[in-house]
């Protein structure tokens, strides 16, 4: 059996193909424009049959999202609360500016229609859902010409049967697309769970058309992976579009902390650096999860593996704003026409400076029908150094250095500004220009030790060949902490596993193997915020010891709460201990040598081949590595060295 990663990236789709222990990657340049083409076409050299599984990462909803293209949607909910995904929760997201601007709703007010119900926060029904007024709501969708409905009521999350009589009554008059908030995000607070069902409802026609199209066209069968770093079927992602919005960083996240595992390491900060952005995520021993993701000015509350991400990738394109100041990113150049030094652009980007510094060799190999044009390279910075007053090598030097500080700036984001310490963790280097910058960002922010795993500019693909099947569940139940709690949180819980061995039987053959991993969400009395804590025993006590880890206070004599109970149903997949790259055959490991420019000035490192290097093998910077889609630099101070488990571990020296 083949299990086939494909991530689509701004620049990059990559592919790794992983049968047993052995390994087949390749890149192609994306395609805005129609990114399912370029998958296919990936996946017709690869040979694939129908017990072979194809696992998929994509930014299509995330860009539906940013780029506001989504479905022509329209939201149904409680008579007064109209305007609830309009109003937000009045925060401001630039709290002294003097004209705020902030994102517009998803679904305009034009587009919000109220039913006569109410439900109080007890559960009780206040006032029961007037079916009469229906069969006008479906009239008045009809002539709104919407193709998703997001169905919000009140307090639905305790009494969902009137959300449920709604999307039967809107699926029996033929709207299809019909986003229930109860059955999709079944917790308290109304504003977020009304914007995820309508973050639903806004991408999950478009979702469903592209990988409709691309199962029919794919020779065996298609899973997409979350952003929980866990995958599902094609059919349920069609419904629930939303929970791929950051399916690409999660599968990279999931990706390095095994491999990083396999060299022993478990203490990792990833860095995963693309060709549009970088994603950053702190990795303390586990991988963390939110449920208060912003996507596009969107809150989404279903589960996401935590990530920091910043505008600067290799794409990124740098410029001279009119105050004189160098200015890299957020704009990038994409796929299409891409880095300067790919042949077809002009602008000036991080990649571009990378190849005038001699950090990416002119004949490196990057992808399939990509080849490095370093003359055109160093045309582009050199107008960026004519508008800076400085030669062409200072100014490609600068382009790095601006590129480096953002993205040390979002390694400190998940680290000290938690109250973290990041020196003892490792950085997991990989992304198409991660291994280039890891060094510098480790010296930049104090960072002890960078691994860079096998397959680096490929990395996220691999990551979702070796994912999980993972069903997320959560119910809020805003019970007080007191004396048999834990039977009522069981039965709660009982209630949810079940739920999931029923859906389990769709989405896999071996529904047995799965295995659940209950948790709490929990907070002291009066408190906004919650902290989520395994089911266990000593859930309670885990509980204050995790409040004085994240706030540096705990009142175990306080009155606690447990807002919401959680279930994660995982069935795992087999993971190799070691991973072998197929048709690789090992040559001299040293290519040559090369010029690279440096902050003490030009000087001569040798190019060495990554796969041809012994495991043990020291080396010493200044270095220029050749690896598998993705270059790697060693600066002077720096020392690197194979690991048996395919990782190459870097040290300070």
């Amino acid at each position: 059996m083949t299990l086939l990663g494909v991530d689509i990236g701004g620049t990059f789709t990559d592919f790794v193909a992983l049968a047993g222990d052995r390994v087949r990657a390749f890149k192609r340049l994306s395609d805005r424009t129609d990114p399912a083409r370029v998958v296919i076409a990936g996946a017709a050299v690869l040979a694939l049959g129908g017990e072979d599984l194809c696992v998929h990462g994509s930014t299509i909803a995330t860009n539906a999202l940013l780029e506001r293209r989504g479905a022509r949607a329209a939201f149904v909910t409680t008579r007064g609360f109209r305007d609830a995904l309009t109003i937000g929760r009045q925060t401001r997201p630039a709290l002294y500016a003097l004209h705020p601007e902030r994102p517009a709703p998803l679904i305009p007010r034009e587009r919000c229609f109220e039913v006569t119900e109410h439900v109080c926060a007890d559960g009780a029904v206040v006032i029961p859902l007037v079916d009469s007024e229906l069969p006008a709501l479906i009239d008045a969708l009809r002539k709104a010409e919407v193709e998703s409905v997001a169905v919000g009521l009140l307090f639905s999350f305790l009494r969902p049967e009137h959300e449920a009589r709604v999307g039967a009554a809107l699926r029996a008059a033929g709207i299809a697309q019909v986003t229930l908030s109860h059955e999709l995000l079944s917790t308290v607070r109304e504003y977020e769970r009304f914007s995820t069902t309508a973050a639903n409802a806004f991408v999950s026609p478009l979702v469903g058309r592209y990988l409709t199209r691309l199962a029919a066209a794919l020779p065996c069968p298609l899973r997409v992976l979350q952003s929980n770093g866990g995958r599902i079927g094609a059919e349920r992602a069609s419904r629930e579009g939303v929970r791929m919005l950051l399916s690409g960083p999660a599968g990279g996240v999931a990706g390095a902390f095994h491999l990083a595992g396999l060299a022993g390491e478990r203490e990792v900060i990833t860095l995963d650096m693309g060709g549009t952005s970088t994603d950053v995520a702190l990795c303390p021993g586990t991988i963390e999860y939110t449920t208060e993701t912003e996507v596009g000015g969107v809150p989404v509350g279903l589960p996401s593996v935590r990530v920091e991400s910043i505008g600067a990738g290799g794409g990124s394109i740098a410029r001279v704003d009119a105050g004189g100041a160098l200015r890299v990113g957020p704009e990038s150049a994409g796929a299409d026409p891409g880095p300067a030094c790919f042949g077809r652009g002009d602008e000036c980007t991080v990649t571009d400076a990378q190849v005038v510094l001699g950090r990416i060799p002119a004949d490196a190999p990057l992808a399939e029908s990509v080849t490095l044009d370093a003359e055109r390279a160093r045309r582009a910075v050199a107008r960026v150094a004519d508008a800076m007053r400085c030669g062409v090598d200072e100014a490609a030097l600068a382009i790095v250095r601006v590129a480096n500080h953002r993205m040390a700036a979002a390694i400190r984001a998940v680290s000290l500004r938690r109250g973290i310490d990041p020196r003892p963790f490792t950085l997991v280097a990989f992304g198409g220009g991660g291994p280039l910058h890891a060094c510098e960002l480790a010296d930049l922010v104090g960072l002890r030790a960078v691994l860079v795993p096998p397959w680096p500019g490929m990395l996220s693909a691999l990551g979702l060949a070796l994912s999980d099947l993972v069903l997320d569940y959560s119910q809020s139940v805003l019970l007080p902490v007191r004396p048999g709690v834990e039977a009522e949180l069981r039965a709660h819980l009982d209630r949810l596993a079940a739920q999931a061995q029923t859906e389990l039987r769709d989405e896999t053959p071996h529904p047995e193997r799965a295995r659940f991993e209950p948790a709490l969400d929990v907070r002291y009395r009066g408190q906004s915020y919650e902290l989520t804590v395994p089911f266990a025993s000593d859930s309670f006590p885990a509980f204050h010891d995790a409040h004085q880890r994240a706030y540096g206070h705990s009142h175990p004599e306080a009155p606690a709460e447990v807002v919401t109970v959680r279930l994660r149903a995982v069935v795992p997949t087999a993971k190799p201990a070691a991973l072998t790259a197929e048709g690789e055959e090992l040559s001299e490991g040293r290519v040559g040598d090369c010029r690279v420019v440096t902050e003490g000035g030009a000087v001569a490192a040798p190019v060495l081949r990554r796969g041809a290097l012994p495991v043990g093998e020291r080396v010493a910077g200044p270095a220029v590595l050749l690896d598998r889609g993705a270059g790697a630099f060693i600066p002077h101070g720096w020392m690197g060295t194979p690991h048996p488990s395919g990782n190459f571990g870097l040290v300070r020296l």
